[in-house]
């Protein structure tokens, strides 16, 4: 009989999901500064050969796992949306501010909702909608605020556009993640994903290959390793936590966002950071509370 005690605590996987987001946010400002010296494909290419590098020992360190055929073709369809999620964000990300390219990428937990009500059967409680439609409100204060600070070009409307195309895939991703959660342990997903990712960029080098140097191979290690950090965390904690209620979580981004935004590239947050940040912070907590009586 499993005690209450004997249980693992139902803020854990919370936990897993805000250090991940946290250090896929951190990520993003490295991989802008990769992208901006050598082009998205290159920088992407880069970070996932980078991330290969060092999930594999990390994997034969784990026993070797080996998926099934299923499992495989799972990583390698999950690999696809990545991909291309990845360059469309990144393609966005060099041409707007990051808080901004944030802002507008937020859409996505609101599909992965009902993503995750088709593809995994999960019942959308009111809870999680209210959570959801927060953190938009809160997303909507700060792009309200970010956006009528700037002018904008033609390169910001396609970076927008991009962004946009990229929080459909990532709406998608998300929902995948928690059902390849379930499926494999996440040094596993972080290797073949990195792997398969890393293949798929190689194939259409030809096209976009620019000869890095010493800094933006840096920039590109160093996001490697915060990737395949995230990629752990999210994993451990999507295996663990219903995606409902860790998708609100996504939204604490904005934050990481707009503090490295300011940090590496100068880019100051307005007032409407404080108030959205608020609205985010609510937002997570409603979707969050009661997680001990689902679990």
């Amino acid at each position: 009989m499993t005690t209450a005690a004997a249980r693992p605590s139902p803020l854990l996987p919370v936990l897993a999901v805000v250090a991940g987001i946290a250090a896929f946010s951190v990520m993003d400002a490295t991989m802008k500064a990769a992208s901006l010296a050598l082009g998205v494909g290159t920088a992407l290419l880069l970070r996932n050969l980078f991330g290969t590098l060092l999930t594999v020992p990390l994997w034969l360190a784990g026993g070797r796992p080996i998926p099934t055929r299923k499992v495989a073709l799972f990583h390698f369809q999950r690999s696809c949306v990545t991909s291309v999620m990845a360059a469309l964000f990144f393609y966005g990300l060099v041409r707007i501010p990051m808080a901004e390219g944030m802002a507008i990428s937020f859409f996505a937990p609101i599909i992965a909702l009902y993503f995750a009500a088709l593809l995994l059967g999960e019942t959308i409680r009111p809870r999680a909608i209210v959570a959801a439609l927060l953190g938009l409100v809160g997303m909507v204060v700060i792009g309200a605020d970010r956006f009528g600070a700037g002018e904008y070009g033609a390169e910001a409307v396609r970076g927008t556009a991009a962004i946009v195309a990229s929080a459909v895939f990532y709406a998608l991703n998300l929902v995948m993640q928690r059902r390849q959660a379930l499926m494999a342990g996440p040094v596993e997903i972080a290797m073949f994903q990195n792997l398969n990712v890393t293949v798929l960029f190689a194939l259409f080098a030809p096209l976009y290959w620019n000869a890095p140097d010493a800094v933006s191979m840096g920039w590109a290690a160093a996001g490697a390793a915060l990737a395949t950090i995230a990629l752990l965390f999210l994993s451990w904690g999507y295996a663990r936590a219903e995606a409902q209620v860790l998708v609100p979580i996504e939204y604490t981004g904005f934050l990481w966002a707009a503090l490295m935004g300011w940090l590496v590239f100068g880019e100051t947050p307005g007032v409407g950071v404080v108030a959205g940040a608020a609205l985010i912070v609510v937002g997570c907590y409603i979707g969050t509370r009661g997680t001990q009586n689902d679990t």
